[in-house]
């Protein structure tokens, strides 16, 4: 009968130190996050944003999004070693990186937010699909382009 009492005895004990204070088992990477999260709440209090009245690039960046969005016809170049540019082909749009998603990767994360035209852009990409027109017909191709390259509006000048 002692050993039942001292066995519940420990069992209890052991159970009411589970019901610690949660704090008491945070990982460094939360401890970090609290800390950085107060670092930034004083900072944002004490400096404030910055005084943007005209938001230019924010206008800027709209026009160049409502421009891409007119399936204009443009040039693309490879960029060599050297600088020098040969053009690739004749085009259409202004390419999209290869990794560029149309639906949200990171859906049920509820992280990712599609950009204005729907896509999801990635932080960087080496490749690019491009829209060229075919040579000698009326019609265009995606082409797939691994090296850095430039798509013009207009002809460029080698």
């Amino acid at each position: 009968m002692k050993r039942i009492l001292i066995l519940a005895a420990m069992a209890s004990t052991f159970t009411l130190a589970g019901c610690g204070d949660p704090k008491s088992y945070r990982t460094s990477d939360q401890i970090q996050n609290e800390q950085q999260e107060r670092l930034n709440r004083n900072a944002v209090e004490s400096v404030g944003m910055p005084a943007i009245i005209n938001f230019s690039e924010k206008r800027l960046m709209k026009d160049i999004l409502e421009m891409r969005d007119q399936n204009a016809v443009t040039y693309t170049y490879l960029v060599g070693m050297d600088n020098q540019l040969t053009k690739f082909c004749d085009s259409v749009g202004f390419g999209l990186p290869y990794a560029t998603q149309y639906t949200n990767p990171q859906k049920y994360q509820g992280v990712a937010q599609a950009d204005p035209n729907g896509l999801y852009s990635p932080a960087s990409a080496d490749g690019t699909w491009v829209a060229c027109r075919v040579p000698g017909q009326d019609k265009v191709k995606p082409v797939y382009i691994e090296p850095r390259i430039i798509v013009s509006p207009f002809p460029l000048n080698n």
